[in-house]
């Protein structure tokens, strides 16, 4: 789908890093740059040619549509010949993790040099990153330090196939165990997740006034209290001043987690009429968000990052090592991410060019 700011900015720049080798990033990549819609993009693709062409004769094999290779620019990232025979399919090493990680630094370098406008990025195994001895949570936290921001969060963005609506949802915590999450979350931590998704939503998507629903951290939201005290201590008393902050904004919370994804999932599958959904949801904790996320839109969510200096999006699924080299891997999610990495681009253009 076009964006209908196209006919009036340039094309994007698009960085695509190939992710783990031994994963499905190469396949998913060739796979949705087969897709002639994708002609309406300015992309590189950032990897070892070597590997790329690899993963080409094994998908021609299995009679995959895909696109050759040699029609495609490439900025080559050279691997020794050590690191390239250790790397097989279905196998997350020491080497497979070197590879990838070189791939991200080097589209972020061009990135911040001015060659591209956005990086999209095929999954990463974070246990091949440390055995390789990078230690990152992920691909997000390296874009974050190398781009030199401690304000960014993971939103995820997907538009339903059934009603054209768009679900978001900026999760407040990650990575982190359960146990974890109530003490992680403070007022001061929730006002800066909460204060991005507003700037993303403006910046990225043009909304200028976002409705925004907060989960509860409780079953019930606490029940006054019975099933849980953060609401009554803290978090009522935060949300009236983020609204006192922001009168502008329509900020709902704190929504009973078990009753918050009624809305959306109307919206996205179309079942009743709701206009009560809205323009995105803020999580508290990782599963709070993505399960209703994968449920609705496992095969097209996106991932991108928000607070960036660039525009970062990925597909919302791993290297999945277990089918990786077989060519039955969907690249719906991958399609969807060079999508929204372009269209967000030419928001961010649009915003910049207005008065």
């Amino acid at each position: 789908m076009k964006s209908m700011t196209a006919a009036r900015v340039p094309r994007p720049r698009l960085a695509i890093a190939l992710g783990d080798p031994a994963g499905i990033g190469a396949e998913v990549v060739l796979k949705a740059l087969a897709d002639p819609a994708t002609l309406d993009y300015d992309f590189t693709l950032v990897g070892s040619h070597t590997l790329l062409r690899q993963t080409y004769d094994r998908l021609k094999v299995v009679d995959q549509p895909v696109v050759d290779p040699a029609q495609l620019p490439i900025l080559d990232v050279p691997l020794t010949a050590e690191i390239e025979q250790q790397i097989a399919w279905g196998v997350g090493n020491a080497a497979s993790g070197e590879a990838s990680f070189r791939y991200l630094t080097t589209a972020i370098e061009h990135t911040q040099s001015g060659a591209f406008d956005g990086i999209v990025t095929a999954p990463i195994a974070k246990s091949a990153w440390k055995a390789a001895g990078h230690h990152y949570p992920g691909q997000t936290e390296l874009l974050a330090e190398r781009a030199g921001v401690q304000r960014f969060g993971m939103m995820f963005v997907a538009r339903s196939p059934h009603t054209g609506w768009t679900l978001r949802t900026l999760l407040a915590t990650t990575h982190i165990p359960l146990r974890q999450v109530a003490d992680t979350l403070t007022p001061n931590l929730l006002t800066l997740k909460l204060e991005l998704l507003i700037a993303g939503l403006q910046q990225d998507f043009g909304i200028a006034a976002p409705r925004i629903a907060i989960a509860g951290l409780n079953p019930h939201s606490g029940e006054q209290g019975q099933l849980g005290h953060e609401e009554q201590d803290w978090q009522q008393g935060w949300m009236q001043q983020m609204r006192d902050r922001h009168p502008q904004m329509q900020l709902e919370g704190f929504i009973p987690p078990d009753t918050l994804w009624v809305h959306p999932g109307q919206a996205w599958f179309g079942v009743h009429p709701s206009p009560d959904a809205h323009d995105a949801y803020l999580a508290l904790y990782h599963d709070q968000g993505l399960i209703p996320v994968k449920l609705m839109a496992f095969d097209r969510a996106v991932n991108t990052t928000i607070g960036l200096p660039f525009v970062r999006t990925s597909p919302d699924h791993g290297t999945a090592f277990d089918i990786a080299g077989r060519g039955i891997a969907d690249a719906s999610s991958m399609k969807a991410a060079l999508q929204l990495a372009a269209e967000v681009v030419q928001q961010r253009a649009k915003r910049c060019r207005e008065p």
